[in-house]
């Protein structure tokens, strides 16, 4: 064989792969999971530090209960897919997935995810069975109460769905310890109320896709104003929980949660004078995410005594 041929040879087998990466980002939702699988680590970071433990000492825990809540939530999303499809075909922004491409086939999406999910709960049932029950309820809620059962028939979808994404910070705390404690408790509730806003500036940025999908999310069913006064609402209600935890992590997080939350807010109320929903709910949506990445490393920052 030429140098020219195994040259394109190679350059076609890259191509395949840059491909196949692409597929699986779509697949399993890179950002979606991402942000599902930080709060997993920081429960878990946290647990070390108000257990007076050393990460060094837990490297092998840590990294059993990072891959099983991964393949878990990953099992999750694909199945999500598998599921959707249908849906998918209908919005601009999940026709890149390979479920609609069909660059995967339905059988082959399906199987993985099962795998993936029977993966994940092997090693989560390696760590703790509370972390194991958390992580069940998490797939649980997501799969069954969102997927299958609400996300097509009513508006509360988001809210079941959100319930979901809460779990995470449980399971990465009950690794280690219980998580019957204040902390992990708060990061629920910050993870459950964070979650609503959220998604309903994503549903608001896609309105006209929801809206021909026929799925009936917040803004498709009761109007834009109705999702911006409930997305304010929300947001509102976060300002509380740094408070709660003032005690034990220090004022300094106060003050740059509220300093966040505040900043989240005049975005939010800026919805009720802008003639373009779109650019507010991506302004909204890139915040969101930003919020929940730095309240997250503020955390971990003022816990790092479990470094050494």
């Amino acid at each position: 064989m030429s140098e020219k041929a195994i040259s394109m040879e190679n350059k076609t087998t890259l191509q395949k792969l840059v491909g196949f990466l692409i597929d699986l980002k779509f697949l399993l939702k890179g950002k979606v999971l991402v942000a599902n699988v930080m709060p997993v680590f920081t429960g878990f970071w946290l647990a070390l530090y108000f257990s007076e433990l050393k990460l060094v000492d837990y490297w092998e825990l840590l990294i059993i209960t990072m891959v099983g809540s991964t393949l878990v939530i990953s099992g999750a999303l694909i199945i999500n897919n598998w599921y959707e499809v249908d849906l998918d075909r209908e919005m601009k922004r999940t026709q890149m997935r390979p479920t609609v491409t069909g660059h995967f086939s339905m059988k082959s999406v399906l199987w993985s995810g099962i795998i993936c999910v029977l993966i994940g709960f092997g090693l989560m049932a390696m760590t703790t069975l509370e972390a194991f029950v958390y992580s069940f309820l998490g797939w649980f809620v997501y799969v069954v109460l969102y997927t299958f059962w609400s996300k097509r028939r009513y508006t509360l979808n988001t809210l079941i769905g959100s319930v979901s994404g809460a779990f995470t910070p449980l399971i990465g705390w009950a690794a280690i310890d219980s998580a019957y404690h204040i902390v992990p408790i708060v990061l629920f509730g910050i993870l459950l109320i964070w979650q609503v806003p959220h998604t309903l500036v994503i549903t608001v940025k896609r309105l006209d896709e929801y809206r021909a999908a026929g799925v009936p999310m917040l803004p498709v069913v009761c109007g834009v104003d109705v999702a911006k006064r409930q997305t304010l609402i929300y947001i509102i209600c976060l300002l509380p929980f740094p408070f709660v935890l003032a005690p034990l992590l220090g004022w300094g997080l106060v003050v740059i949660a509220t300093l966040l939350n505040i900043v989240w807010i005049v975005l939010a109320a800026k919805g009720f004078k802008t003639n373009n929903d779109y650019k507010w709910a991506q302004v909204n949506l890139i915040y969101s995410l930003n919020y929940l990445f730095i309240l997250s490393i503020v955390m971990m920052v003022l816990t790092s005594e479990i470094l050494g």
